[in-house]
């Protein structure tokens, strides 16, 4: 946003505002129309910031994203390889099964055009966090042979897609992991 005028600086800012409430009240279907007329902009204001859905679904979880990025990159050290990579997976998927519209977007960028998908996308983001813990595991023999950071967040982004109607998503989505780390038949 470096070098844009103030007006343009305020109206994303103000999209964004708005676009964060209303991806919280109806997910990462939430109109861009609406948005745009609750923000009193044009819609080319709207395609301006965020040319596609996908451009402002990452906008609004880009913050949230780095933060488990970050908490990624404090696990990495941890004496305990397993405890750091099932730690990171509970909040991956708490934040997930809690913020409405983030388990879409998740899945939206595994099927997004070539061209859509960015760098700064939240699953290329939570792979490359996610990715030293895994392969740390790997090492330690915690972890089940071939299991990728991709099969992981794979099943944190369907386990919060299942639970996020669930009265209690977080604790549901959290039992479902836990009896996905345990498997369904012990041997």
């Amino acid at each position: 946003m470096t070098g844009q005028r103030a007006d343009a600086r305020r109206n994303y800012a103000l999209l964004l505002s708005v676009a964060e409430r209303a991806i919280a009240e109806q997910g990462a279907d939430a109109s861009l129309e609406q948005i745009a007329r609750t923000a009193q902009v044009g819609s080319g204001t709207v395609r301006r910031h965020f040319p596609t859905r996908h451009a402002l679904l990452e906008a609004v979880f880009r913050k949230q994203v780095d933060a488990l990025a970050d908490r990624a990159r404090g696990l990495e050290d941890h004496p305990d390889s397993r405890s750091a990579l099932l730690e990171w997976l509970h909040a991956v998927l708490s934040f997930a099964a809690t913020t409405r519209g983030l388990a879409e977007a998740l899945n939206r960028d595994h099927v997004a055009d070539p061209g859509e998908t960015h760098e700064h996308c939240a699953t290329a983001r939570l792979t490359e966090a996610g990715d030293p813990l895994v392969r740390r595991a790997a090492a330690d023999g915690v972890l089940t042979p071939g299991a990728t950071i991709t099969d992981l967040l794979n099943l944190v982004t369907g386990i919060a897609l299942a639970t996020e109607r669930h009265p209690d998503a977080a604790a549901e989505a959290n039992r479902l992991l836990r009896l996905t780390i345990a498997g369904v038949s012990p041997a």
